[in-house]
């Protein structure tokens, strides 16, 4: 399927979808956090589309919005997407589990709390991965200061 023919599918999920094929070949969409959950079940579950495998998913801080890109393939219909989310609350910056949705969601929701502090609404077991439970800060962050290693001249 042509990115024309999935971005005139997933246009009808929600309002506000933003579009772009500039950056990759993939169709590129940018959801609204509120509609990330409800967008990518339709993802899946459309006849049409069947995008069943979350093969990446990436934590990302974008200077003033922190958010997660989603790579998606379906492997019956041989078609790929990237979906975007972001939030402009650095304080407490949520976003919905899709752990529900694709199983491996739920490490990857795990590794991008460790190291950007988004919380995942409904995630079964969010806690940090790599880093140590005392660990200060999320050093992914592009305003991250790691204190104990600073180099004084």
């Amino acid at each position: 399927m042509k990115n024309e023919d999935l971005q005139n599918i997933i246009n009808g999920f929600g309002k506000n979808l933003e579009f772009t094929t500039e950056e990759s070949e993939f169709l590129n969409v940018i959801v609204p956090k509120e509609q990330l959950h409800e967008v990518c079940e339709q993802l899946k579950t459309n006849p049409d589309l069947k995008f069943d495998y979350l093969y990446c998913l990436t934590g990302m801080d974008w200077g003033s919005d922190l958010g997660v890109i989603y790579h998606l393939e379906s492997t019956e219909l041989k078609h790929l997407i990237v979906v975007k989310v972001k939030t402009d609350d650095r304080e407490n910056p949520t976003l919905d589990s899709v752990c529900d949705i694709w199983r491996t969601a739920e490490f990857h929701e795990m590794e991008v709390y460790d190291f950007f502090g988004i919380k995942f609404n409904n995630h079964p077991n969010l806690k940090r991965l790599f880093l140590t439970p005392d660990w200060d800060g999320w050093p992914l962050r592009k305003d991250y200061v790691d204190e104990a290693n600073m180099i004084i001249k």
